[in-house]
């Protein structure tokens, strides 16, 4: 296969990062994921692409070459984000060490073994702060082994992606930044075999700006138009629509009643931290959460601006940003499942031409630089596009930047 983007995906999923490198002109010629449910999604919307199922431990990079007819080198890009539950803020905490992480080292194999000219790895931001080996924080002191530190699983990423042999750069990256109507952190580390200059994609869209078209994309363009028919969607218990109702659009468990307040909560009531997703109901005038697996349970229930349902699956898509035509396999929890662990359609195009911005050296780097505790140095960057290349943004100019280690 002769082609100049040449992708390889793994952890595939349904496609959300994937479609977003499409849509920036990348190549994508071969997914990798164990999930059949997932892997039939990507046969049927998108049957030229080669898809491996299985455990990526048990598939060669061999394999994987051979399928996209590529040889060792070829690829322009190996891109995926090894299953991140063992990294989670929202769940117990585990570590690198937990078999889940581990798969993070199947993913180092195929970039070392395959030699692409670049890897893009994404996870959540808690990978940031995961610790080799984890301690519960009741048994945490300050004996401390080094392995224990907070952070020590990521320097040990970072570590081996040095050892292999690529340059880095890496950022959290906010998806409601980028155009999507839901605010969405993934921490994004993209890696050069070539010593190429690296940065990342500096927001196009913004909280507060005097043109309109650079504004947060708010829920309402994204799943208005589907009130009327929304298709499948899950259902509250008779208990939780009862409280459900009596919140406002953009309101919580905080908009209860005083009276009913406690018994809505249960045990959930004493307990600390924020519990905003405790009967969330979503606003049409702000950016939607971040999607999770299931919109029914109850620390993070996803209801409707102004039904009292959870958001559909075609909700769900649509905010994701997944294309109109685009069926998921599986029963209504498995849809659910593939939409809310996708990246979003729009972070995935950002960073497809960030990295097509880079290997064309089609950018300029104007000055303003700070120093920030995750990314060394940070570099605003113009991009500017080569002449007749329409491919990749109908804009002339994407601004970036840059953390480059």
């Amino acid at each position: 296969m002769n082609s100049e983007f040449a992708t390889i995906s793994l952890f595939s999923g349904a496609m959300g990062l994937d479609l977003g490198l499409e849509q920036a002109g990348l190549d994508v010629l071969a997914c990798q994921d164990i999930d059949p449910i997932a892997c039939a999604t990507v046969k049927f919307n998108h049957p030229k692409i080669k898809v491996l199922e299985g455990d990526l431990s048990q598939i060669s990079t061999q394999e994987i070459l051979r399928t996209a007819g590529l040889r060792r080198g070829q690829p322009f890009l190996v891109a995926g984000g090894p299953p991140c539950q063992s990294f989670s803020t929202a769940g117990r905490r585990e570590s690198i060490a937990d078999v889940r992480g581990g798969l993070f080292r199947e993913f180092l194999r195929v970039v070392e073994e395959s030699r692409p000219r670049f890897f893009l790895m994404e996870n959540v931001k808690g990978l940031l702060s995961a610790a080799v080996k984890h301690r519960p924080l009741h048994l945490r002191d300050s004996d401390l082994e080094p392995d224990e530190e907070l952070g020590s699983a990521f320097q040990l990423i970072l570590e081996e992606f040095v050892r292999i042999g690529y340059r880095f750069a890496y950022k959290v990256l906010d998806a409601v930044h980028y155009g999507s109507p839901q605010f969405r952190e993934r921490l994004v580390i993209i890696g050069s075999r070539d010593n190429e200059p690296l940065f990342l994609p500096a927001p196009t869209h913004f909280q507060r700006h005097q043109n309109d078209s650079l504004r947060w994309v708010t829920l309402r363009p994204a799943i208005e138009n589907l009130e009327d028919d929304p298709g499948p969607f899950a259902a509250f218990s008779p208990e939780r629509a009862k409280y459900l109702e009596l919140v406002p659009p953009g309101g919580n468990w905080r908009d209860l009643p005083e009276g009913v307040t406690k018994k809505a909560m249960g045990a959930a009531f004493e307990a600390g931290g924020g519990k905003m997703g405790f009967y969330r109901r979503l606003s049409y005038q702000e950016p939607a959460p971040t999607l999770v697996t299931s919109p029914v349970q109850k620390a993070t229930m996803l209801c409707h601006p102004k039904f009292t349902r959870p958001l559909s699956v075609r909700e769900y898509a649509a905010i994701q940003e997944f294309p109109r035509s685009w069926e998921f396999a599986g029963s209504l929890s498995d849809k659910y499942r593939q939409i809310g662990n996708a990246v979003p359609i729009r972070l995935g195009y950002s960073l497809g031409c960030t990295l097509r911005s880079i290997a064309s050296g089609s950018f300029e780097v104007h000055t303003k630089r700070t120093r920030t505790q995750h990314t060394g140095t940070e570099v605003l960057v113009e991009i500017r596009r080569a002449r007749g290349d329409r491919s990749i943004s109908p804009r002339p100019v994407l601004r970036a930047e840059a953390g480059v280690i």
